[in-house]
Parts: structure tokens; C-alpha cells; sequence
């Protein structure tokens, strides 16, 4: 990858330093696993009181005041401005709260057409947000756009700390090692994105596929809380699925797992670049939808967007042509269900976000027996891909809050 000059880098608070390891890795691990146990109670129930949480996390007491101690010393709860009463007498029980004010994380989304670079807060909420239509696709020359556009969010979000970045990227990307392994669409080969993002803003970068990031968006932020086990089917320009069980995303050596553009659809008719006919990639991909709109006279673009509002202002050939996708997506979904039998499905696709209709025509491919555990996206269509590089910093404070925030003097 050719040479360029560094980005500049974004502003970091000085005591951004993780603190010092114990040198007990066993009970490292335990007041990890509290911590974490502890911030995701708060998320979910927050307001919460301290004797609530341990009664639902299971840990001691003495435990529970003890990291909520610590998490408030590292500005990621605060106790709630309105204290309650347990039936009315005794002291008052000052619940806990995430702080919303102080900290923010970077969130970075590489998609086929445009950059997505976005702030969200500790609850995923958007903050700020701004697309980046690719000049071209050169992976510096992407990747440090996103840096300095990082760089003009924080400058004006004022009193905000940026606490680290996520980069989600669709094909194939090595988490491990921060790399995009692979993305035919965007011509990239093993590319170094964490060292790239993380010499230009000076922060922890994580990197992951978008797939898998909404996987774990849905399971902290949306509906998939709780679910023991979920299944994400991303239908964009690519196309790929992410699995989760028991809280544990599956990404398999290298991170490969999730790739199926290559599966073969019943029914399909486009022509892959393999040389075969109705790979799940090209029959469903926002480009196969955009050039039938096109040559249908439906729109002049290749803005999967225009399709949908055309059809919003009633277009019978648009409609048609969303729920011939949204049965095909149904077909692809139905596929994975045999083979993996998730308690939940989830679907980004943008006839299934958008109509009531085309999330029909999936549901019933899938089946009446199974319908009821399919369902577009939580995120609305405009911040989901946000969401997606947002998430992958989020899903790593959560497991890990006492290594990866900042220490507040």
C-alpha cells in the first residue's frame, strides 16, 4: 500500500492510560467479568439501585459497591440526581446511571459507495454523523479522510472525550489483526486498518466486519437483548451473516465465519463473477436491485434508496421489484435457519426496514413456524451503518471497562 502522509491526529486526554494489569490473572479475570456483568446491568436497568443490581447479577453486595466504586472513578456511571426509598422508609437507595455526557467512541463505517463516520455515546445513541462519498477507493487516502472528519465531530462536540474508535468493514476482516483481509468490492488486500486509524488518532482502534458489529449492536442496544442465540443476515451491496450464542459472536480462524456470498439460491438468475448463476451475493446485492430499477425506469442512480421511496409514492414496478428481493432475502434467511436454528433473526435490508410488506415476503419464506423469530434491524436506516462501527468499540468496553477507559483525575 503506497506511503502517505500521516493524518492528523485527534485530540486525547492525557490520562487516557489503561491502568497497570494485576499480576493475579485469576482474579483479574473475576473483577473483569464483574465489571462487566455490572455495566451491562446498568445499561438495561439504569437508573438502578446498587442492591437491584446485585440482585440480578448475583454478585455480593460489598462486590457490586465495590465496582460501581471503580466505574465512577473511571466517569463511566454517576449516581442519579433523584434518590429512591425501598417502600417508602429507611435510607434512600441513590440508584446509578450510565454518565451520558462525558465519553463518546468513533465509529467508522467502510461501505462500497461511501464512508459513514459517526460519534455515539455510551448507550449507542447517535451524537453526530457525517457520509463521505468515496473519491476513490485507495485505502489511505479512505481511511484518513475518516481520521480528519473523527477529528471535525469531537472538535464540535465540546465537553466530549473520545474513548476509542470502531472500524466496520464488510468482506473478509481479520478482528485480530485489525486487517481487512480481503474486500473485492472496494479492491483491498490485507489492509493494516487498526494501524492505519490508530497512528492517525492517537486511540484504541477496533476493528471488525459490520455483520458481526450489528450482531453485537443488537445485543447490547436492540432487540436481541437477552437472546441466547442470533442470527444477522446484512443484505447491502455486500452480503454476509454474523452468529452469536450465549453472548459470544462466532467469527472461526482468521475471522472468516459469516461469508456466504457464494451460497447458492433457489430461483436465483444473476451471474456471479465465479462464473456461476444466483450466488446469494449477486442475486441480492443493492447494485443487482439498483440496475433492474435503472432498467425498469424506475430511478436514474444507484441509490437503493430511491427505489424504496419510489415505491412509497407508489410505484408498481419499484414494490415488485422490492418483494422479489425481500422473498429472495427470505430464501437466503430460511438457508441459514436449517443450518444454525437461532433463537432470533435479525435482517438489514432496506424493503424489510422500510415495508411492512417485503418484511412479509421474508417472514413467509421462512415460514409460519419460524416467522415470529425474524425482524428487520432496531436501528433506524439512516444510523444503522453508524451504528455498526460504533458498536465495535461499545461491544469492547462492555466486556472490558476497567482495561479499556480512561482513569478521571
Amino acid at each position: 500500500m503506497p506511503r502517505t502522509a500521516a493524518p492528523p491526529r485527534l485530540p486525547v486526554d492525557p490520562s487516557s492510560v489503561a491502568p497497570s494489569p494485576v499480576p493475579r490473572i485469576a482474579d483479574s479475570d473475576r473483577r473483569r467479568t464483574s465489571a462487566s456483568v455490572i455495566l451491562r446491568s446498568v445499561l438495561e436497568h439504569g437508573p438502578v439501585a446498587r442492591s437491584t443490581i446485585a440482585r440480578l447479577t448475583g454478585l455480593s453486595p460489598a462486590s457490586v459497591t465495590d465496582h460501581c466504586a471503580r466505574l465512577t472513578g473511571l466517569g463511566l456511571i454517576r449516581e442519579a440526581d433523584v434518590p429512591r426509598r425501598s417502600n417508602g422508609v429507611g435510607r434512600p437507595h441513590v440508584p446509578v446511571d450510565l454518565d451520558g455526557g462525558r465519553f463518546v467512541v468513533g465509529g467508522v463505517h467502510v461501505a462500497v459507495p461511501y464512508t459513514t463516520v459517526a460519534l455515539l455515546d455510551l448507550r449507542g445513541r447517535l451524537v453526530a454523523r457525517r457520509e463521505l462519498k468515496h473519491r476513490g477507493t485507495e485505502p489511505c487516502a479512505v481511511l484518513a479522510r475518516a481520521v480528519d472528519e473523527l477529528g471535525a465531530l469531537l472538535a464540535s462536540a465540546p465537553g466530549r472525550r473520545a474513548l476509542r474508535v470502531g472500524v466496520a468493514v464488510g468482506g473478509w476482516v481479520d478482528r485480530d489483526s485489525g486487517t481487512v483481509v480481503e474486500h473485492p468490492l472496494l479492491g483491498w488486500r490485507d489492509v493494516p486498518v487498526r494501524e492505519t486509524v490508530g497512528a492517525g488518532t492517537g486511540l484504541p482502534v477496533h476493528v471488525d466486519g459490520h455483520a458481526r458489529a450489528l450482531v453485537n449492536a443488537e445485543r447490547l442496544f436492540g432487540q436481541a437483548r437477552g437472546s441466547r442465540s442470533v442470527l444477522h443476515l446484512f443484505v447491502g451491496n455486500v452480503v454476509d451473516a454474523a452468529f452469536a450464542t450465549h453472548d459470544e459472536v462466532h467469527h472461526g480462524p482468521r475471522s472468516q465465519a459469516g461469508s456466504i456470498a457464494h451460497l447458492p439460491l433457489a430461483g436465483g438468475t444473476e451471474p456471479c463473477d465465479c462464473g456461476r448463476v444466483g450466488c446469494l451475493q449477486a442475486e441480492l446485492s443493492e447494485r443487482t436491485l439498483c440496475r433492474r430499477a435503472r432498467a425498469a425506469g424506475v430511478i436514474d442512480g444507484v441509490n437503493p434508496m430511491h427505489v424504496v421511496a419510489a415505491a412509497a409514492d407508489g410505484n408498481p414496478v419499484a414494490v415488485r421489484l422490492l418483494l422479489e428481493r425481500a422473498r429472495m432475502v427470505g430464501r437466503a434467511a430460511a438457508l441459514l435457519l436449517d443450518v444454525l436454528n437461532p433463537e432470533r433473526v435479525v435482517v438489514t435490508e432496506v424493503g424489510a426496514m422500510a415495508r411492512e410488506d417485503c418484511l412479509a415476503a421474508v417472514r413467509e419464506e421462512v415460514g409460519a413456524a419460524r416467522a415470529a423469530s425474524v425482524s428487520p434491524t432496531s436501528f433506524p436506516s439512516d444510523s444503522v451503518l453508524a451504528m455498526a462501527g460504533g458498536a465495535v468499540a461499545l461491544d469492547v468496553l462492555y466486556r472490558d471497562p476497567l482495561t479499556v477507559s480512561p482513569q478521571v483525575t
